[in-house]
C-alpha cells in the first residue's frame, strides 16, 4: 500500500488533486464526490516519513538527531515548516470543558453560551 502511494505522489509531481472515489474493501460499496486528502497525505514522501519517524520516537528530538544525522536546531526547523503546512484543531482542555458542560447540564447557561465558551 505504501509503495502504491509512493508512485500516485511521484505520478501528481506533488500537485493537488482530489479522490473522488471511496471503495470499502470488506463490502464492495463505492462513495463517489469530491474528496480533499487529509492534510498530512498532503505532505511530500520525505515529509510523511519525518512525521512518522517522530511519532515512532515519541516526540524525542533527541532520536530524530540520531536518525537522520541532523542537529536540533535543523529537527526544529524542519518541524516548524511542517507545522505552518498544517491546520491544527483547537483542544479545549478537558477540566474546561467538563465545567462548562457542567453548567450546561445544571441549567446555569444556555447551549449557546456554552457553545461560544467551547470556541473561546
Amino acid at each position: 500500500m505504501a509503495s502504491a502511494w509512493y508512485e500516485l505522489t511521484a505520478l501528481t509531481g506533488q500537485k493537488e488533486f482530489s479522490v473522488t472515489s471511496i471503495r470499502m474493501k470488506d463490502t464492495g460499496i463505492a462513495i463517489e464526490g469530491e474528496f480533499d486528502l487529509p492534510a498530512l497525505a498532503k505532505l511530500s514522501d520525505e515529509d510523511q516519513v519525518f512525521v512518522g519517524h517522530f511519532i515512532r520516537t515519541h516526540g524525542s528530538i533527541k532520536e530524530m538527531e540520531q536518525a537522520f544525522g541532523v542537529s536540533y536546531p535543523t529537527i526544529k526547523a524542519r518541524l516548524n515548516r511542517i507545522c505552518s503546512q498544517l491546520k491544527f484543531v483547537e483542544v479545549v482542555p478537558a477540566s474546561k470543558r467538563e465545567g462548562i458542560l457542567a453548567k450546561l447540564e445544571l441549567g446555569e447557561i444556555t447551549a449557546k453560551e456554552a457553545a461560544e465558551q467551547l470556541r473561546s
